[in-house]
């Protein structure tokens, strides 16, 4: 499977998770501390949103950052998980398919162009579809609402996990998961939230 197949594979599984869940299931928290699944589904939406901002950026050559700011990206998740359950049901498919629509359209020229992520990542525009595919499968999951990691086809699950060790190593810890992944420590090194 392609990125593209996990990507579209994963955002139907987020949405029909989301549209499985009851208006008052909003209400209840999600895996992530400190947000209910209002934070999460907002939080997906704007996500959507803040890559076709990357997506103009790689078609027209002018900048068009993820966020404004940090604190800018977490006011639009919290003033989202205010909305009502169909507006945030109708904006979290609304804006997959937008992405999806101008993702498609991106001409290959475009692919090329270096874009920033929200991490201060200069990246090329072909990684836009990869941060997508890594946003809805595991937030699919955080949903607590049935999806388990086992539910993602095992070539995305791969994926997902050398792009976790990439950044862990990054930060430092690789001898620490070396040790526990090669059976030479009992407990799991104590990491931090990664998405």
């Amino acid at each position: 499977m392609t990125t593209s197949d996990w990507l579209d594979e994963c955002t139907d599984l987020l949405l029909r998770t989301v549209d499985g869940l009851a208006d008052a299931d909003f209400d209840a928290p999600s895996a992530l501390p400190g947000w209910t699944r209002r934070h999460l589904v907002a939080h997906v939406h704007y996500n959507a949103e803040a890559l076709r901002r990357l997506v103009s950026w790689a078609r027209t050559g002018v900048e068009n950052r993820m966020y404004a700011s940090v604190e800018q990206r977490n006011a639009e998740i919290e003033d989202g998980s205010k909305l009502p359950v169909a507006t945030l049901r109708e904006q979290v498919h609304s804006s997959a398919r937008a992405l999806g629509a101008d993702l498609a359209a991106l001409p290959e020229e475009a692919w090329r162009t270096e874009v920033v992520t929200a991490q201060g990542r200069t990246v090329p525009a072909t990684e836009i579809p990869w941060m997508r595919t890594r946003e809805v499968s595991v937030h699919a999951v955080d949903l607590a609402a049935g999806v388990d990691f086992a539910d993602l086809p095992p070539g995305l699950l791969r994926a997902l996990a050398d792009d976790v060790l990439g950044k862990r190593f990054a930060g430092g810890h690789g001898p620490d998961l070396v040790r526990w992944l090669t059976g030479r420590s009992d407990a799991a090194p104590a990491l931090g939230p990664w998405l």
